[in-house]
């Protein structure tokens, strides 16, 4: 593993395989890291990352607030996640790539193509995040954190992490920045000083950012049905991947693929392939 500074926020990342560029936002809800894309459910099972190395350069890493990769105490939306993946894909040197999502990691895919897109050459969305179901549950995490925070203070929450170790998605309380906390003692430190009250405002405003919407959130939708970067959306099928949002992706995006193959069928011989090929009629 190599990490870089990004926009201030150290990274953590791996490039595996040669061939054309494929920057990969990993599954996993806020702890989201270069391991679930092997180890995590449905990923684990369809066996991805056996075969995409062999044809494309593979760019994995820890999204800000995960793993092994550092954070910053602000109003995170999708547009910073949008600028981890831009600064490493600048540091890697490299111009254009294609993009591959997984779970949460599908939003700030898409986010980055409306934003940059003459740097997409396409888009995987693999079980893309949304739904009301996803929303309503989303913003419960959020509000649990704040509650703890509330009544208990930040001290507490860095006390928190110390003793239980839990991402975000494990334990609510624990909030968004547990994963820092969890391996670094100064930002921990500096964690526990900070205005509780305007600590509160920052991460309201960032549940509200992020879990704008009963669809898939990322982008407008007028700014997806602009867009025409090549994509292949795969309907996940559960509370947090409503197969709704996938279909709203297929609306939106006028270059969309959409694999309409149940969750049940989403296999390692035929997944791989699936991606590989339009992965390859979209470089062309």
């Amino acid at each position: 593993m190599a990490s870089a500074i990004l926009d201030g926020i150290e990274t953590r990342y791996e490039v595996v395989g040669a061939g054309p560029p494929l920057l990969m936002y990993a599954p996993g809800g806020f702890d989201a890291t270069v391991e679930k894309w092997s180890t995590l459910g449905v990923y684990a099972r369809v066996k991805l990352m056996d075969h995409l190395p062999s044809r494309y350069r593979c760019i994995v890493f820890d999204r800000r607030e995960c793993g092994q990769s550092g954070g910053r105490v602000e109003r995170v939306t999708w547009a910073d996640y949008v600028a981890q993946g831009r600064a490493l894909l600048d540091h890697l040197q490299i111009e254009r790539a294609h993009l591959m999502g997984g779970c949460m990691g599908c939003s700030p895919v898409f986010a980055f193509a409306a934003m940059h897109p003459e740097r997409v050459a396409s888009m995987v969305l693999w079980w893309p995040v949304g739904g009301a179901k996803y929303r309503i549950k989303g913003q419960q995490r959020f509000a649990e954190h704040l509650a703890f925070v509330q009544q208990h203070g930040l001290q507490a929450v860095v006390e928190l992490v110390a003793r239980e170790g839990k991402p975000f998605g494990a334990d609510p309380r624990a909030g968004p920045w547990a994963s820092v906390l969890k391996r670094d003692a100064a930002f921990a430190a500096g964690f526990a000083k900070l205005d509780a009250e305007k600590y509160k405002l920052v991460v309201a405003g960032m549940a509200r950012a992020l879990l704008d919407r009963d669809t898939a959130p990322g982008a407008e939708p007028e700014d997806l049905m602009r867009l025409e970067v090549p994509a292949l959306v795969v309907p996940g099928h559960d509370d947090s991947h409503a197969t709704s949002a996938a279909r709203y992706l297929e609306e939106c995006l006028p270059l969309a693929e959409y694999w309409d193959v149940p969750v049940s069928d989403q296999t390692a011989e035929n997944a791989p392939q699936r991606v590989l090929s339009f992965l390859e009629a979209s470089t062309k």
